[in-house]
């Protein structure tokens, strides 16, 4: 049996979903008369917390049943949005396929709300070939703490070793790197001199193979 496994992030690794957070946001920030620009986002919104994000774009902490409420309705636009949209980063699902047939245990570990990964999974279909999956639900700490990972390698029953994690937020290649684990970066909304060192960087999954895994966890 194949002792390894690989863990994807979902937004910018399976669906390149920034730019409709992006479309949600505004619309959310703008019936409160708030209008951040398209740089304002890339340093304060990709790969970060909803908590960090309402906490720096409405200038206060957001917490308790008013961050709750406040997530639902960003999180309900986003998927109003992004539901006609929906597909992968090219060549994911075909690498994933390449995976399973290889032996390697899969996961995805998002710090999405479930509902935002249900949508995307039960459209894309790939929810059976993941033997863990996370989201924002299923942690106390978010990324860069490595505990959606290190969660992820106790659920595969693999040590953090010999996991490979896709990443593609400095936050999100931080929590992997922080549980021990290796990571191919995924450059659908970052320069790879943005993000930490990694193991391998790509733009999508036309430019990785099984043989190129298998290196790289060796």
């Amino acid at each position: 049996m194949n002792q390894t496994a690989v863990i994807f992030d979902m937004d910018g690794v399976i669906c390149h979903t920034n730019p409709y957070h992006s479309l949600a946001f505004k619309t959310f920030f703008g019936k409160r008369n708030l209008f951040p620009t398209e740089e304002e986002f890339v340093q304060h919104m990709y790969g970060k917390s909803n908590s960090y994000i309402l906490k720096h774009f409405l200038g206060r902490e957001i917490v308790g049943q008013e961050f709750l409420d406040l997530e639902f309705e960003k999180e309900s636009l986003f998927r109003e949005i992004y539901a006609n949209h929906i597909q992968t980063i090219p060549n994911f699902l075909a690498f994933l396929t390449s995976l399973k047939l290889a032996g390697f245990k899969t996961g995805v570990a998002t710090s999405a709300p479930r509902a935002n990964l249900d949508l995307i999974m039960g459209h894309l279909g790939f929810e059976k070939d993941m033997e863990s999956i996370m989201a924002s639900e299923n942690v106390k700490q978010h990324k860069p703490n490595p505990e959606v990972y290190l969660t992820s390698a106790q659920n595969l029953g693999i040590s953090p070793e010999n996991c490979l994690v896709f990443e593609d937020s400095f936050s999100g290649v931080s929590a992997g790197l922080n549980a021990g684990m290796r990571v191919v970066g995924v450059l659908s909304s970052h320069a790879k001199e943005e993000l930490p060192p990694c193991s391998a960087y790509i733009n999508d999954y036309s430019e990785i193979d099984i043989e190129t895994v298998f290196n790289i966890l060796k």
